[in-house]
């Protein structure tokens, strides 16, 4: 059910995308005189897709494949202090189906990452959550750097944008409206929960959420223990430089987007990151709507930016998470077929 919300979700914000993208490019035809029956946005879609340079979108493919490369080594630098070390290839491959998951039900994939590295490492699944929950607070913290980074760069740009289109801010009116209805509630529901707990810490559930939550916590006090901080860093720096490099790259594979500058990229990279958090499968339709907006500020028109979304798009989401991520499934059992891991507190023979 919450598969089909979230998918109702992302395929409802595409669909009005391209409505009012589809109005807007019949309107651009009509004043040049072509029939609206000739002047179908899908068809131009298609059309700028086979024109892609498809060298550059194999190269976004490379840059995928070296940011989950860091992103395994720096998983198993925090999984060490825990006395287990997973293999490599092991993680890389739960990473891949995680982000493979994700298309599915977003935020499935963290879920499904720690119980295939549990299972095929036998290490206690809340452990390996706990290490998850510290990969993704270093991902939030660096989606805010970048995002700083970007607004201090193009600042003027953005403000310039934003005093142009303000009906931009109205459309946050409902988001705001939620945040004061959800805020009492939540409070009303922790008071509640205090005022009852008592009665909560004798049932099951409770005792299973606690057995999660010192798993996580277990998990977040790996940090203070790496064997190598800065290399630690130097990794979750290369994640987000690959990231961006793939928004870059992605720039060279569509001709009205080739001229942009690099810095014109971390706009759109940075506007397409928060697009793909927002709760949609791999962020359908809010990555597209985000990525339009910051391409509009650099001139490129609608039509062509929601081609670009789309190539970016399902580049990354098909040619990367869905192809790897099947791939890793079929290997992930093969590869572990004779694999015992090793005790806690001991190293594994290289595999």
């Amino acid at each position: 059910m919450r598969f089909l919300l979230f998918l109702g979700v992302g395929v409802g914000i595409l669909g009005l995308l391209y409505r009012s993208q589809n109005k807007a490019y019949q309107a651009e035809c009509a004043l040049k005189g072509i029939p609206a029956e000739e002047c179908e946005l899908i068809d131009k879609v298609i059309s700028d897709f086979a024109g892609a340079n498809y060298w550059w979108i194999g190269l976004v493919l490379v840059l995928f494949t070296i940011s989950n490369i860091s992103r395994a080594i720096k998983w198993n630098m925090l999984i060490h202090p825990l006395g287990y070390r997973p293999r490599f290839i092991n993680s890389l491959l739960a990473i891949l189906i995680g982000y493979f998951a994700n298309l599915g039900l977003p935020r499935l994939g963290e879920v499904v990452r720690a119980g295939m590295l549990s299972r095929y490492e036998r290490i206690g699944a809340e452990k390996v959550m706990g290490t998850i929950v510290v990969d993704r607070v270093i991902d939030v913290i660096s989606i805010f750097i970048v995002t700083a980074l970007a607004l201090v760069l193009e600042y003027d740009t953005m403000m310039q944008f934003f005093a142009e289109n303000t009906g931009l801010s109205e459309k946050t009116g409902m988001l705001r409206t939620f945040f004061m209805v959800a805020t009492p509630l939540g409070l009303f529901l922790l008071v509640l929960g205090w005022v009852f707990r008592q009665r909560l810490m004798q049932t099951g559930l409770y005792k299973k959420v606690r057995n999660v939550i010192l798993g996580f916590v277990e998990g977040l006090r790996t940090v203070g223990r790496l064997e190598k901080p800065w290399l630690f860093i130097l990794h979750s720096i290369n994640i987000w430089l690959m990231y961006y490099l793939m928004t870059y790259v992605c720039f060279f594979a569509f001709a009205p987007t080739a001229e942009l500058s690099p810095i014109a990229a971390l706009a759109v990279f940075t506007f397409g990151s928060w697009g793909i958090v927002v709760p949609s499968p791999g962020g359908m339709g809010t990555y597209h709507y985000l990525v339009q907006t910051a391409l509009s500020m650099y001139g490129i028109n609608g039509e062509d930016s929601f081609s670009f979304a789309n190539i970016a798009f399902f580049s990354i989401q098909l040619g990367c998470n869905v192809v790897l991520g099947i791939l890793a499934l079929l290997l992930m059992p093969r590869i572990n077929q004779n694999y015992e891991p090793a005790e806690p507190d001991t190293v594994p023979a290289a595999a």
